[in-house]
């Protein structure tokens, strides 16, 4: 697998398509910290580690849904910086996603936080994904 990234997120969008209430996939601090932002900003219920025979473990994501209508709260994930195409982004060049209704994930020298953190803290990065 060349892009783990791309594969937690396209595993968490099929899981949403086909209604699933929990997504697992092999664990990494990346994507903890990934799940940690969208626990964080409400996009997903909970997350955990399970420690398994692997080195790794599994990480665990509970996705969160409307209790009325049943629409999940994450409409959409786009992988942005890829393997083969890097997108850095200066702090003036932060973009907006959905006018500021989505997030956008970026990987800084500070570790990883959201597009709003980033123009706060003034210091740029490499913007991972898009989440709405």
């Amino acid at each position: 697998m060349t892009d783990p990234i791309a594969d937690l997120l396209t595993r968490i969008r099929n899981a949403i398509m086909a209604g699933h209430k929990v997504v697992e996939a092999p664990a990494s601090n990346l994507k903890k910290e990934i799940a940690r932002i969208l626990f964080e900003k409400g996009y997903i219920l909970s997350y955990k580690v399970v420690d398994d025979e692997s080195k790794q473990g599994i990480l665990k994501i509970a996705l969160k849904y409307n209790p009325k209508n049943k629409k999940p709260a994450i409409k959409g994930l786009q992988r942005i910086s890829r393997p083969g195409l890097r997108y850095y982004s200066g702090v003036d060049d932060i973009p907006r996603v959905l006018n500021g209704l989505g997030i956008a994930i970026i990987s800084t020298s500070r570790g990883l936080m959201t597009d709003k953190e980033a123009k706060r803290d003034k210091i740029g990065g490499e913007v991972l994904c898009y989440v709405y």
